[in-house]
């Protein structure tokens, strides 16, 4: 099969040659004796470095050649990743689990139908604007087909994409209308326990939070709450906020693409590290298939409602609203201190999308909620090589457990 990404691929291209391109003129400049680049008393890394050179006895014009050469090397590897990526030979091809429940193609997945009454039940709730798959992503990193082999039965909410119906949903038609109703599907088997990730953790609170639901724990990883934890992330967002909503009204929603260059700007060259690191794997290696896996989910987005794109945008990251006591969903304040069921905080440690402080301001004002930090990244907590060790276990006991330790 042939792909298309990594996406948007224009801005990983044009970033790719960029940093290579601009090594060039910069070692022009700095040879030419510009001052800035020049003076030994400037707080500037070039002048550290030609110092540096200076004192060990570097010819600056042998060493502008081998920065030259190592920079077109890096371009040759990242294309060459790229390439490999795109022509790689997996697919995903995981049985379909049996549909619980469906509204339009929003579905909730049942992956232990068989399961025997008083199994312990989990509802899984992920973000809108990626594929419920990544708690299903291939045989060995799947969290809900681990869960149902240690005798819990996992239910997964697929929120599909937003066709015509849900084109002017807000989150409060997603939490009150569909989640709350995939919830009482869930209760009809037994107690629930809900598991949010990531955004899907502020509407699990959202929807454990609303008069007269049944929810008898809850846990939440990576769930971001004070979005302004990370000062220099909620600036720069800032600053382009007017081009985003610009980008919203034009496009009547906030487009795949324009997400994934949200995301690619939080490090615009981790995009080059990883696929110049892919290249040199063997592909039919199980880190390549692992790293194809989940490019591909990363590629295979859903763009955000308007509405929903501006209550998150506007609202979570411009006014930090949540964290400000002004967040509502159908017309009441989401306050998680007055939650009082067992909650689980698992904390990514090196998470770089919801910063850690942004995720521990919510555990902090839960009445009863358990804390947990796990050195894992984002995504890494759900998919990795490592989860299946250091987060799936603490899940599954938190799940299962009797009195569950707050």
């Amino acid at each position: 099969m042939t792909r298309t990404g990594p996406r948007p691929l224009p801005l990983h291209l044009a970033s790719s040659w960029a940093s290579y391109a601009s090594s060039i003129p910069a070692l022009a400049l700095w040879n030419s004796g510009w001052p800035i680049l020049n003076d030994p008393s400037a707080s500037d890394p070039a002048a550290a470095l030609k110092a540096a050179l200076e004192t060990g006895g570097v010819d600056p014009s042998g060493f502008a050649a081998a920065v030259e050469i190592a920079g077109r090397r890096r371009l040759a590897s990242f294309l060459a990743g790229v390439k490999a990526y795109q022509t790689h030979s997996y697919k995903r091809d995981l049985p379909d689990s049996p549909v619980l429940w469906q509204d339009g193609d929003i579905r909730l997945l049942d992956y232990a139908p068989d399961a025997p009454p008083g199994t312990p039940v989990l509802l899984a709730v992920p973000s809108l604007i990626n594929r419920a798959y990544i708690l299903d992503l291939m045989p060995g990193r799947s969290l809900m087909r681990w869960l149902a082999d240690q005798g819990v039965r996992p239910l997964l909410l697929d929120w599909g994409a937003p066709g015509e119906a849900r084109r002017d949903f807000t989150l409060t038609d997603y939490i009150c209308g569909p989640l709350l109703e995939a919830l009482a599907v869930a209760n009809h088997i037994g107690p629930v326990s809900l598991l949010g990730y990531c955004m899907g953790g502020l509407l699990a609170l959202g929807a454990a939070l609303q008069p007269g639901v049944q929810v008898e724990r809850l846990a939440l990883l990576a769930t971001p709450w004070d979005f302004h934890a990370d000062d220099v992330s909620a600036r720069r967002l800032s600053a382009i906020l007017p081009a985003l909503k610009a980008s919203i009204d034009w496009w009547h929603g906030l487009p795949v693409d324009t997400i994934q260059m949200l995301f690619a700007g939080i490090d615009p060259l981790q995009i080059n590290r990883k696929f110049e690191a892919f290249g040199r794997l063997l592909p039919d290696s199980p880190q390549a298939e692992a790293f194809v896996a989940l490019e591909d989910w990363l590629n295979d987005g859903v763009a955000l409602p308007p509405n929903v794109a501006r209550e998150c945008l506007e609202g979570w990251y411009g006014d930090n609203s949540p964290a400000q006591g002004r967040w509502r969903i159908a017309g009441r304040v989401v306050r998680p201190e007055a939650l009082h069921i067992p909650t689980l905080a698992l904390i990514p440690s090196h998470d770089r999308i919801v910063p850690p402080g942004s995720a521990r301001a919510l555990a902090q004002a839960l009445p009863f909620a358990a804390t947990l930090d796990v050195p894992l990244g984002h995504i890494g907590m759900v998919v990795s090589k490592a989860a299946p060790k250091r987060v799936w276990p603490l899940v599954k006991e938190w799940v299962t457990s009797p009195t569950p330790p707050v």
